[in-house]
């Protein structure tokens, strides 16, 4: 199977705009998986609570339903983030879209990040994995801030992923040290979606810093974007080589666990 990472630089508050954007792209691009940034449809920095509710909408929303729309039509696998409302609360989410509705799903962001505390509720759902049985592929996402827990990644592992997909809004210079140890430790692809730019809101520019990767189950890149261009990058995966946890003939890393001595 193929993956493909859009990197480009949402326009803060122009969801019309984004959509626009993500939606032509996830049609043109070429791959049986696309993937984009975190809060891509809307920009990043909200100021509160009132002003995220302003742009979030429904999983049953537009802007997913336009996506499913493309991903039933194309018959490619989407996933981008977006900030959900759902009854009282609101998240910072990825919609997983597959071109059969019934397999496509929300994840809401298990932690949350810097300012995020102030403008999104904190996930009621966890991790899970969608075992997509028309392309036996096993899919888990993650969301940019999650990266930094080795519990994240071993939880969608231990669900059964062979592929994560992390959209993300990196800020820090630290992530590509763990992102490849969360595939190698793990045994799986690890695609991570990075959007480039700067936001000056909130008294703080955050730079995006780009790099984009798609790791293999060895933590080795097979594909990376620069710093601060818009990029595409493509890696061809092959899912059924993760699910055999062993890496010599004695030792599994699965097996090998010992959970009753891990705090």
């Amino acid at each position: 199977m193929k993956i493909t990472i859009f990197q480009f630089c949402p326009d803060f508050g122009n969801k019309k705009s984004n959509l626009e954007l993500i939606a032509a792209k996830a049609k043109e691009l070429n791959g049986d998986i696309i993937l984009f940034p975190e809060l891509c449809t809307t920009g990043y920095d909200f100021k509160n609570r009132d002003e995220t509710l302003s742009y979030a909408e429904e999983f049953g929303g537009e802007s997913v339903s336009i996506m499913q729309e493309i991903a039933s039509d194309t018959g490619k696998i989407i996933c981008f983030g977006f900030a959900e409302k759902n009854d009282d609360k609101i998240y910072n989410s990825c919609a997983l879209l597959f071109p059969e509705k019934q397999y496509s799903d929300v994840y809401r962001k298990t932690h949350l990040f810097f300012r995020e505390r102030f403008c999104f509720d904190e996930t009621d759902k966890g991790f899970f994995v969608v075992d997509y049985k028309p392309a036996d592929i096993k899919i888990g996402p993650m969301i940019c801030y999650d990266w930094r827990f080795p519990e994240a990644a071993r939880t969608v592992a231990m669900k059964g992923a062979d592929l994560i997909l992390c959209p993300s809004n990196l800020v820090t210079e630290f992530w590509h040290v763990s992102t490849p140890s969360r595939a190698l430790e793990n045994k799986v692809y690890l695609a991570v979606a990075n959007r480039i730019g700067v936001e000056s809101r909130n008294e703080k520019d955050l730079v995006f810093n780009g790099a984009s990767k798609i790791y293999d189950y060895n933590g080795t890149v097979l594909a990376e974007a620069s710093q601060q261009s818009e990029e595409i990058i493509s890696a061809e995966i092959s899912p059924l080589d993760t699910r055999d946890k062993s890496f010599n003939e004695f030792n599994d890393i699965f097996k090998d666990r010992r959970p009753q001595f891990y705090i």
